[in-house]
C-alpha cells in the first residue's frame, strides 16, 4: 500500500481533486435544479406539475451510466464534443437532481398547510409564501434525506471512470493495470473515497442534531 502511494501519489491527488470537483458542481447544480422541479410539482399550474413528473420519473429510473454515456457519446455525434469529465458531471447533475426533486417535494408537503394559507391571506404571492415561509421549513426537514443524498452522489462520481474522467476511480484502475498490484490500489482508493464522505456524514449528522 505504501509504494501505491509513494509511486502515484500525483495520479492519486489529482484523481481525488476531480473527484472533488466533480461533486461539488454536481451538488451545486442538482440541488438547484431538483429545488426548482420539487416547486413545480407543488403549483397550481397542472403543466408545470406534469413537465416535472416527467422529468423526475425518467431520470429517476434511467441509469446513471446511461445517462452519462448519452452526453458522452450520442452528443458529439450531432452536437458539440463533450470530454469525459463534463459528460460524467452533467449526468451525475441530472441524476441525482431527480432524487433531490422527490427529496424537498415531500419537505414541502410535509409542511403545515396552514403556513401557505396564512402566508396568502396575509398578500403574499405564491413565490413569496414558498420562498419566505414553505422552504425553510422544507429545508429543515429533509436535511437528513439530503445528506444521503450529497454522499450518494460523492459516491457515484465513479462513473466518470466510465468515460475517461480522470477522477479517483480512473486513476485506481489505471494503477491496478499498471502496477499489479490490484487489492493495495483499490484499497488506497477505497480510503480516498472515506476521508472524502465520512466527514460530510458526520456534519450532516452535526447539522440535524443542530437544527433540531
Amino acid at each position: 500500500m505504501i509504494s501505491i502511494i509513494t509511486n502515484h501519489w500525483q495520479d492519486l491527488l489529482y484523481g481525488l481533486g476531480q473527484t472533488l470537483l466533480c461533486s461539488i458542481l454536481a451538488l451545486f447544480f442538482s440541488l438547484i435544479i431538483g429545488s426548482f422541479f420539487a416547486i413545480f410539482e407543488v403549483v397550481p399550474s397542472k403543466t408545470l406539475r406534469i413537465i416535472a413528473r416527467i422529468y423526475i420519473e425518467i431520470f429517476r429510473n434511467i441509469p446513471l451510466l446511461v445517462i452519462t454515456m448519452f452526453f458522452y457519446v450520442v452528443i458529439p455525434m450531432f452536437f458539440v464534443k463533450v470530454n469525459g469529465f463534463t459528460a460524467g458531471t452533467i449526468g451525475l447533475t441530472i441524476y441525482t437532481s431527480a432524487f433531490i426533486a422527490e427529496t424537498v417535494r415531500s419537505g414541502i408537503q410535509s409542511v403545515d398547510p396552514g403556513q401557505m394559507e396564512g402566508s396568502r391571506a396575509n398578500g403574499m404571492t405564491f413565490t413569496q409564501a414558498m420562498r419566505y415561509i414553505v422552504l425553510p421549513q422544507a429545508f429543515r426537514i429533509v436535511i437528513p434525506p439530503l445528506g444521503n443524498q450529497f454522499i450518494n452522489l460523492v459516491k457515484n462520481s465513479s462513473v466518470l471512470a466510465f468515460v475517461a474522467g480522470f477522477d479517483l476511480m480512473y486513476q485506481g484502475n489505471t494503477i491496478a493495470s499498471t502496477s499489479f498490484d490490484t487489492l493495495n490500489a483499490y484499497f488506497v482508493v477505497g480510503v480516498l473515497y472515506l476521508i472524502i464522505t465520512m466527514p460530510l456524514s458526520y456534519y450532516m449528522r452535526y447539522l440535524e442534531k443542530r437544527l433540531d
